[in-house]
């Protein structure tokens, strides 16, 4: 019986080239294919009121609208009725002593209880009765979006200037707020008024890999990878939750946005990018609070996929940098 001959090397190579390219061509398909064309910014209807202080119910701003505000700060809340107290005392603190220092600043805290199953919203709203719902409003979404769909409904009912994402958990300081501003500040003058200033926990990477597994580890640095190879280039923490927009950036890449969970950040700088918005990067400080929502095997393993995903629905047009109003 004759027995079946190795291939030689330059058709294997040649055989492997194939099934790689036709193994691409599949996922491009499937990408474009399974792509959502618009992002879904519709709001239910109890979304479109938020309950004041004195318990009435009042209709939520668009950021279509002209600003009254100096700053917006939204927080993005899923089950953190035990992480928000801290993390809003710490931001109210702040924020009204900067407002005696200087009574031209106006400000406003959003909070998005992002469909929890926990007391998030009746915490949320002590805030609200204390400080008055020009200052704290609570919007409660009727089901969970994800924390990339909470901060867009936040932002999309933002009254700012400037608008500051910041995680419900406080692990980053609220005063270092004055960082991200004063790298928004060095980017001026801002191109059709749009500028994105990032808070950055890179300096702080060495120590961070010191108290990791290997595992997790490895997990980090593929996904800085891939970031940096599909995606961003130019920033090295994309995932900090400390991002300061001007209002103008902030319609424009979140009217955008499709990708509703972790990888949201890497869309919205994506994004960013394509609109030659300018974007700087700064160093904040930043502690690890237990309670983290990330499952670190399967979400990095989401992320990984929602990362593929943006650039190929961009690359083939599936998705497109249109701006949409929310309703």
């Amino acid at each position: 019986r004759a027995m079946a001959l190795p291939l030689p090397l330059h058709e294997a190579a040649a055989l492997l080239a194939a099934l790689a390219v036709l193994l691409l061509v599949l996922i491009c398909m499937i990408a474009h294919v399974t792509a959502i064309k618009m992002p879904t910014l519709h709001r239910h209807e109890e979304e479109k009121f938020f309950i004041n202080a004195e318990g009435r119910k009042e209709s939520v701003p668009s950021i279509h609208d002209p600003p009254t505000m100096e700053l917006s700060v939204v927080v993005p809340s899923y089950n953190e009725e035990d992480r928000l107290p801290l993390m809003m005392d710490e931001a109210l603190d702040y924020l009204e002593k900067r407002q005696k220092r200087d009574p031209s600043f106006t400000y406003e805290v959003i909070v998005v209880d992002d469909g929890s199953k926990d007391q998030t919203t009746e915490v949320a709203m002590k805030y609200c009765k204390k400080y008055g719902s020009d200052k704290v409003r609570v919007l409660s979404l009727v089901k969970n979006r994800g924390k990339g769909g909470a901060v867009r409904m936040g932002v999309l009912s933002s009254r700012g200037k400037k608008i500051l994402m910041a995680d419900a958990d406080g692990a980053t300081k609220f005063a270092d707020i004055e960082k991200v501003e004063e790298g928004l500040k060095n980017l001026q003058p801002w191109p059709n008024q749009m500028a994105i200033s990032c808070g950055s926990r890179a300096h702080l990477e060495k120590d961070s890999i010191a108290k990791r597994s290997y595992f997790r580890t490895l997990l980090m640095y593929g996904f800085h990878f891939l970031v940096w190879f599909l995606c961003v280039k130019e920033i090295r923490d994309t995932q900090c939750g400390f991002k300061l927009l001007t209002r103008e950036a902030a319609l424009r890449t979140f009217s955008t946005l499709h990708v509703e969970r972790w990888a949201f950040d890497v869309e919205l700088l994506y994004i960013a990018q394509r609109l030659r918005i300018p974007i700087a990067e700064v160093a904040v400080n930043w502690t690890e609070i237990e309670g983290s929502k990330l499952v670190p095997f399967w979400s990095w393993l989401q992320m990984g996929k929602d990362l593929l995903f943006i650039r190929l629905r961009y690359m083939t047009g599936a998705w497109q940098l249109e701006t949409r109003k929310c309703n």
